[in-house]
């Protein structure tokens, strides 16, 4: 068997002391003593997020494994990416060529059928978390509105109260809406809008005088 070795990191400070790197390859070097694999290639990438798929040293694994036929050995799936699409793309690039994946934390190895089985079992498993995960953040979200709570940025027509959760709402900015409603209704561009509130002095939600048609168009999208 042929073995390529692929280690990563997300932060500079533990690419620098190399420790995370260090122990990722010691473990992925012994699992290739255990099973007599020939190490062809070991990549890494030091400081990059798992969820950038650019990654160069990935690519010249991903290239290694599949030229070699080789398996592809990872200490876990989260080295590999942080996205579940992702993962299951690559492993179907490997499958496609001959080649495989090995990953030691989650205990998988795509060269046998109850691998491959474990594989799509534990890529299901993960894309419903996530899915529960952005179900669950939705829910505290429309709460938060529902209370009149911040979300996110503070709206223009509203301040932040002392609290630093609750919106006051801002009496002038509130009637700056309202005209930005009725000078639309009325058939003006974005733009026109944007120069007619310039010239009445309506300042921005940031204190500027000069609006944009950026920032009009986003107050009437959010006040459809």
């Amino acid at each position: 068997m042929k073995s390529v070795l692929y280690i990563r990191v997300s932060t500079e400070g533990q690419a620098t002391e190399g420790v995370s790197l260090e122990a990722q390859l010691a473990k992925l070097q012994a699992w290739a003593a255990l099973h007599d694999a020939e190490i062809v290639g070991t990549f890494n990438d030091a400081g990059i997020s798992g969820m950038d798929e650019g990654r160069p040293g990935l690519a010249a694994a991903m290239q290694a494994a599949t030229e070699h036929q080789a398996a592809l050995v990872v200490y876990s799936l989260s080295r590999l990416s942080r996205s579940t699409s992702h993962c299951i793309k690559l492993a179907d690039q490997l499958n496609k060529a001959g080649a495989n994946l090995v990953s030691l934390s989650e205990q998988l190895d795509t060269t046998s059928a109850a691998g491959r089985m474990v594989f799509k079992m534990l890529a299901v498993l993960a894309e419903f978390e996530r899915d529960q995960l952005a179900e669950r953040t939705r829910a505290a979200m429309q709460h938060k509105k529902s209370k009149g709570e911040r979300v996110g940025t503070v709206p223009f027509g509203y301040d932040l109260a002392a609290d630093g959760i609750a919106l006051i709402p801002n009496a002038a900015q509130l009637e700056a809406v309202e005209l930005i409603r009725e000078l639309r209704h009325s058939g003006l561009s974005l733009q026109s809008i944007a120069d007619e509130l310039t010239a009445r002095n309506i300042l921005t939600a940031k204190g500027n005088q000069r609006w944009t048609q950026q920032a009009v168009n986003s107050i009437l999208k959010r006040t459809a």
